[in-house]
């Protein structure tokens, strides 16, 4: 005990009014513990119990735990269930469940242990093991404990099928959906949550998760659900990313009552179907509706410019987005430099990378390199060639190599080409398919496989 007062010393910083805290009633003790504003608070509180010889309850220990396992610190839930097995609470089974949660979120192996000593062991414990493999990735071992299980309820489905999802594994996640729809499993039946994970992973799907979403669709109309706020939303989603666009504006009409996540998901939807001036209709009736646009809604409306590569409508969104307080991501950043390099607005985009608040990624470099060869601008290409060069890892089948490789030679850097070809053979990145480079005269070019299955030499 003496090891974790020292503990909660070091994570508790003296307070001058801290005596004002405690009473001598136990039940401002408990109130205290619950009211603690941080675990370190609340772990603090339970050593000033355990000083004044106030008595603990399994109401008490609960409290405590639930505030410390937040820290998700190991040492400190090993030194709360040391004490409270001395106290005698072994066989109290909401006590063990609350420290097998707090176990598994800590460490999973003394999560095991502890479950495999526990005398008596009901749904919420074989939940609580469950949902900790699946945190952990190992969805084979959950999918075994879910099968070991006595009795399933709502709450093991949703974990396993969420897992699944999460990991995935849609096939498994839609199999374990309908043999509940099919009433095999217990006479349980698919809640709203069940139905939410469904429907994200046939969002995954494409054209075959279309027809699987209409199903779970129709299911929740015959079962009469209401159509709230995350149905509709993830409806529209699972509509709009299975080349639905119909029947993503179909669901979202119906819908009473609609978030700013509602309008993103139908934005980026239209803005994916290349319906760029649906997307800017449908921004316009949002801030209408006074729903305050997000980071993603302003992902998606900028996808929607650049896809189309309507330039003016791309900086009047950027300027406005930065008007609205939102930071941009790498994300916008990104859609500014493929839509000025898409227009051949080579000299904006670059100004955009020299100014962006982040480190450009590869994907923004590469846009960038792309179109340099694209509008042969190849001195602009060497400004920023280096910068793209450490940004690949080493071992990668790795297209920028070549990229680089095949912009130095076709500008006359002969030297600087050979040396890229030579880094590549010494970090071993395999050589793009298609990409051969000739020697002539002492000089290396460039030439690609064309579609007709000859070799292309640059002019």
């Amino acid at each position: 005990m003496q090891s974790l007062v020292n503990l909660s010393n070091h994570l508790i910083k003296p307070r001058n009014h801290a005596s004002c805290w405690f009473v001598q009633n136990f039940n401002s003790w408990v109130k205290a513990i619950r009211n603690a504003p941080s675990p370190h608070e609340a772990l603090g509180i339970y050593c000033q119990m355990q000083r004044q010889s106030v008595p603990f309850d399994s109401f008490s220990m609960l409290l405590t735990l639930k505030a410390c396992t937040q820290l998700k610190n190991d040492a400190v839930i090993q030194h709360l269930h040391a004490h409270i097995l001395k106290l005698g609470f072994r066989s109290d089974l909401y006590v063990a469940s609350a420290f097998l949660n707090a176990h598994s979120l800590a460490s999973l192996e003394d999560a095991c242990v502890l479950f495999d000593e526990m005398p008596d062991k009901n749904t919420v414990t074989w939940n609580i093991m469950i949902s900790g493999y699946l945190r952990s990735g190992d969805v084979k071992r959950a999918r075994l404990v879910f099968e070991e299980m006595p009795l399933r309820d709502i709450a093991s489905f949703s974990a396993m099928i969420s897992g699944y999802v999460q990991n995935g594994n849609h096939k498994h996640a839609l199999l374990l959906f309908r043999s509940m729809v099919m009433n095999e499993n217990e006479g349980l039946r698919p809640d709203r949550g069940i139905a939410v994970s469904v429907l994200s992973s046939c969002a995954h799907m494409g054209t075959r998760g279309l027809l699987l979403g209409k199903s779970v669709h129709g299911f929740m109309v015959k079962n009469h659900w209401e159509l709230n706020v995350e149905l509709g939303t993830t409806l529209v989603d699972m509509y709009a990313k299975c080349r639905s666009l119909k029947g993503a504006a179909r669901v979202f009409e119906l819908m009473q009552e609609r978030s700013v996540t509602s309008w993103t998901a139908l934005i980026c939807g239209s803005a994916q179907h290349g319906c760029s001036r649906a997307a800017f209709s449908l921004f316009g009736k949002m801030q209408q509706a006074g729903v305050r646009p997000s980071e993603q809604t302003f992902t998606g409306i900028l996808s929607a410019c650049m896809h189309k590569g309507l330039v003016e409508e791309g900086r009047k969104y950027f300027k406005l987005m930065e008007a609205s307080g939102l930071e941009p991501t790498i994300q916008h950043y990104g859609c500014m430099v493929h839509l000025y390099c898409k227009a051949g607005l080579l000299e904006e985009a670059y100004e955009v990378i020299k100014k962006m608040r982040l480190e450009p990624d590869i994907y923004v470099w590469e846009s960038f390199l792309y179109a340099c060869m694209k509008h042969k601008r190849y001195e602009m290409a060497e400004r920023v060639a280096e910068h793209a060069m450490k940004m690949v890892k080493p071992g990668n089948n790795d297209r920028r190599y070549s990229l680089v490789s095949d912009l130095y030679a076709l500008g006359g850097k002969w030297d600087d080409a050979d040396r890229v070809r030579n880094l590549m053979v010494k970090q071993n990145v395999r050589k793009v398919k298609g990409s051969r480079f000739v020697r002539t005269d002492s000089r290396m070019l460039p030439f690609h496989l064309s579609s007709g299955n000859s070799w292309d030499l640059p002019g």
